[in-house]
């Protein structure tokens, strides 16, 4: 995979923010080398955040943005600072931008406030030094103009530059010389030419760690596993059929799933696991938001819109309401909801999933994820976590 394809929850993602002709727009254009934002004197003419991604050298796959002033005002411009506020959940290093002229005022000193309360690493640029005003110790001056610090900025943010998601997906469950199984269904939901990014991500790591993986359907599962000389280490299967893997794959082979794996790569399993059992408390009247990360054509076999609520009003014997979110949008109020459903948040960089997390849990509203969910409901959690080794202490008391 060339870092053109990496995806975007995979790139570092550098936000750039600050007032109203503060110069964010030239400034995005100035590190990138491209006219990404469109640059004008009036204000407010970035009105919603911009994204490139791009390779941005010593950092490697990283994602740019540009967002819209937070001064803004009247009521678009709520909607507008609102939207850039969203941007700081699933900002990795901020950038703040400074009219080097006017100096720090107390919208930036608020703003840098922010960022600071949720641990974002931030350097400050003072814009528009062509123009004169004197040089800021504070930070870094710099001239979209004339270029001038710019190259300056760029390595301040490589050495704030993290390493993405801590975790690994298969890590302690395969190593090299491991034989692994994936089953991946092919349905009319299943994306043409091509396997869902987990699935892609989870072959491509099983890969560089010099293990064995079979993918196959799970239709020819049954006779796959009686093709192979050896026991499978894991068998990691897509949520939707894993009902019926789990009758296939004998006991004695470990099995797991996609979701389950990305919850866990993304940092927030044990919080899933801990959520899930608001299923059994559920009560008629109560409602369920199911959220995904990413957005879609809805089949008629939607596993969001269809199945789970399907399989949970089945599950509880409920009359069970659900609302629904896609993409960027996750409601600020979740009081109203009973439980939280997320996908497994393939499409969302870690900070973005762990936001909806904290969200959600400062609101008492308990939050589990896709996997977890059809494992309980299935009968089969404590079987499908139990490959994980950070669960061997806990894994018969769930």
């Amino acid at each position: 995979m060339s870092l053109n394809d990496t995806p975007l929850a995979e790139r570092i993602h550098i936000g750039f923010f600050g007032k109203r002709n503060a110069g964010k727009s030239s400034l995005v254009n100035a590190v990138t080398g491209q006219q990404v934002s469109i640059v004008s004197d009036v204000k407010g003419t970035t009105t919603d955040p911009v994204i490139k991604t791009m390779e941005l050298l010593p950092l490697g796959p990283v994602a740019v943005i540009d967002t819209p002033g937070f001064d803004d005002e009247g009521s678009l411009g709520e909607k507008r600072i609102d939207r850039a506020r969203k941007i700081l959940d699933k900002t990795d290093i901020a950038v703040m931008v400074i009219d080097n002229n006017a100096g720090m005022t107390s919208e930036d000193e608020a703003l840098l406030g922010l960022i600071r309360e949720r641990g974002i690493p931030v350097v400050t640029a003072y814009t528009k030094s062509d123009l004169g005003g004197p040089i800021r110790e504070d930070g870094v001056t710099v001239s979209s103009e004339t270029g001038e610090g710019v190259y300056r900025l760029k390595e301040l943010i490589a050495n704030m530059a993290g390493e993405g998601p801590a975790g690994s997906i298969t890590g302690g469950i395969v190593g090299p010389g491991g034989l692994a199984v994936l089953v991946t269904p092919i349905d009319s939901s299943a994306p043409k030419g091509r396997l869902i990014l987990p699935q892609q991500q989870t072959l491509r790591e099983i890969l560089d760690t010099g293990a064995v993986s079979v993918v196959l359907k799970e239709s020819e599962l049954e006779s796959g596993l009686s093709m192979l000389k050896r026991r499978p280490d894991i068998v990691i299967t897509d949520s939707q059929v894993f009902k019926k893997v789990s009758a296939v794959v004998p006991g004695d082979i470990p099995l797991t799933s996609f979701s389950i794996l990305m919850a866990r790569y993304k940092g927030f399993l044990r919080d899933a696991v801990e959520g899930v059992t608001a299923l059994d408390r559920l009560n008629d009247g109560d409602t369920i938001l199911i959220s995904e990360g990413c957005t879609h054509h809805r089949q008629c076999e939607d596993i969001g819109t269809v199945k789970l609520p399907r399989w949970i009003r089945e599950y509880t014997g409920k009359d069970i309401g659900f609302d629904t979110s896609s993409g960027g949008g996750f409601p600020d109020d979740l009081t109203k909801y009973a439980l939280v459903l997320h996908c497994g948040g393939c499409m969302l960089r870690e900070k973005a999933v762990l936001a909806r997390l904290r969200s959600a849990r400062a609101q008492g509203v308990p939050f589990t994820n896709y996997g977890i969910t059809i494992a309980k409901m299935n009968g089969i959690l404590k079987r499908s976590l139990k490959p994980l080794p950070e669960f061997a202490d806990i894994i018969d008391v769930i």
